[in-house]
């Protein structure tokens, strides 16, 4: 039997496990079956507490995590899901600090709890060069021109411990998200696939954006995505160094120096469970 918090950021959902034991191994099959809402528990993404690795620990790492979309492949990192783990180790007495170093793939994040309850997240630095990402154009720039079954399209590509596509648009609620989504996220041109964010301009503060996941499709809310969306749309020079970004599932607040990125926003618990292992 494995035990098990559902928890959300914003209605981008996760199962969170407590693997510190490292007695849960990850098999594909499982997670896409615990994934099913409507036959499983039901989530866009399954987190795994474990131990720090050794480097990790060298370097500060209070605990690593893994991240698994609800196809069964395994990602670098998920920024609602780093507000989520970090409420979870806390609410389960597995650390009594605020502020933590957490140890992924993609690199080490900081998450702190503050005081109105909301999660902040110091990301870290974007990546934009083109291999970093990876997308496979030879020159590094603030807009490139992809075509995806013939219709062309301009985007910002970066990564943010994941890889993100940013496409402009005029009318979110008009944009066909999820058939686009698809097209772009398939590009041979990014081999690790891609998330695509579409977002809206309201102004300088305000961001609109719907996000699709790769592994999993459009969720209520991506937080590498809201800060890949914040980042594109600075350095485009159409926003404010910080922003809001309003997601189907709520607001993000995005802070970015010119370096390195900071995200803040909430983190539920949802409810505990026990399911055959």
């Amino acid at each position: 039997m494995t035990t098990f918090s559902k928890m959300h950021g914003l209605g981008n959902d996760f199962m969170v496990i407590n693997n510190l034991d490292r007695h849960w191994q990850p098999q594909p099959e499982q997670i896409t079956a615990w994934a099913d809402r409507h036959r499983g528990i039901g989530f866009d993404q399954l987190l795994a507490v474990e131990p720090a690795t050794e480097s990790g620990r060298a370097a500060g790492a209070d605990f690593s995590y893994r991240i698994f979309n609800a196809n069964g492949g395994e990602v670098e990192q998920c920024g609602n899901g780093l507000r989520c783990f970090a409420r979870f180790v806390v609410d389960q007495g597995l650390i009594d600090k605020s502020s933590l170093c957490v140890e992924t793939v993609s690199g080490l994040y900081y998450p702190t709890l503050l005081d109105d309850g909301q999660i902040e997240v110091d990301m870290g630095e974007a990546a934009f060069t083109p291999a970093d990402i990876p997308f496979t154009d030879p020159v590094e720039a603030l807009k490139y021109q992809v075509e995806a079954d013939g219709q062309p399209f301009t985007i910002g590509a970066l990564a943010i411990g994941n890889p993100h596509a940013v496409v402009q648009v005029d009318d979110l609620d008009q944009t066909p998200v999820r058939e686009i989504g698809a097209r772009i996220g398939k590009l041979a041109s990014f081999p690790n696939g891609v998330n695509v964010g579409f977002m809206q301009l309201v102004d300088r503060q305000l961001i609109r954006l719907r996000v699709f996941e790769r592994g999993v499709g459009e969720t209520l809310a991506c937080g590498t995505g809201a800060c890949a969306a914040a980042i594109t749309a600075n350095r485009w020079g159409l926003t404010d160094p910080t922003v809001t970004v309003e997601l189907l599932g709520g607001r993000l607040q995005i802070a970015w120096d010119g370096k390195r990125v900071r995200m803040a926003g909430p983190a539920t618990h949802v409810y505990d469970g026990i399911i055959d292992s």
